[in-house]
């Protein structure tokens, strides 16, 4: 049996502007769908159930198809995550760069593992950021960090604690 569950969350009132432009562009609305996942992590932090709801209330598509999307990518948070996600790189080009150490030192200076998070910093690895070329590579809201090595970690973190990076500034 299905319930009628009230939703908590709404959109604003400029998010529901760009949500319409959207739908108006495409014959469909599934292709909206990862805009309205931007916009809703955006608006409320993370991707709560609520929000997910709320997107598939929006584009009136099954919850289940939102949900599928929302957990395929991992630049989706489904918990809330610190005011910076470092999204540390160790595909290929990263892994034979050394992503690999520069992920651990990261872990060894914050004091988290991958996918853990504390009020400042989420720690998550990613597959790829597209910046092979200057592998390995890690991505912080809209600021790319290039070429790092275990020594830089240290300079990125005051860095983002100086002015955060939090991916709202995404979308």
């Amino acid at each position: 049996m299905f319930r009628n569950i009230s939703m908590s969350l709404e959109f604003s009132a400029d998010g529901q502007t760009k949500i319409r432009a959207l739908c108006e562009r495409y014959p469909t609305k599934k292709p909206v769908v990862l805009a309205a996942l931007h916009l809703a992590q955006k608006e409320f932090g993370h991707l709560s159930d609520d929000a997910l709801r709320l997107v598939a209330k929006t584009l009136d598509l099954p919850y289940a198809h939102v949900y599928g999307v929302a957990t395929f990518y991992t630049m989706f948070r489904r918990e809330p995550g610190g005011k910076n996600t470092i999204r540390m790189c160790t595909n290929i080009s990263c892994m034979l760069r050394g992503g690999y150490e520069v992920l651990a030192a990261f872990e060894q200076k914050l004091g988290l593992k991958k996918g853990q998070a504390n009020g400042d910093f989420l720690l998550v690895e990613e597959e790829c950021i597209a910046a092979c070329a200057n592998a390995p590579c890690a991505v912080v809201g809209t600021k790319y960090f290039l070429d790092l090595t275990p020594g830089d970690v240290d300079k990125v973190i005051t860095e983002l604690k100086q002015n955060p990076r939090p991916e709202g500034e995404v979308a």
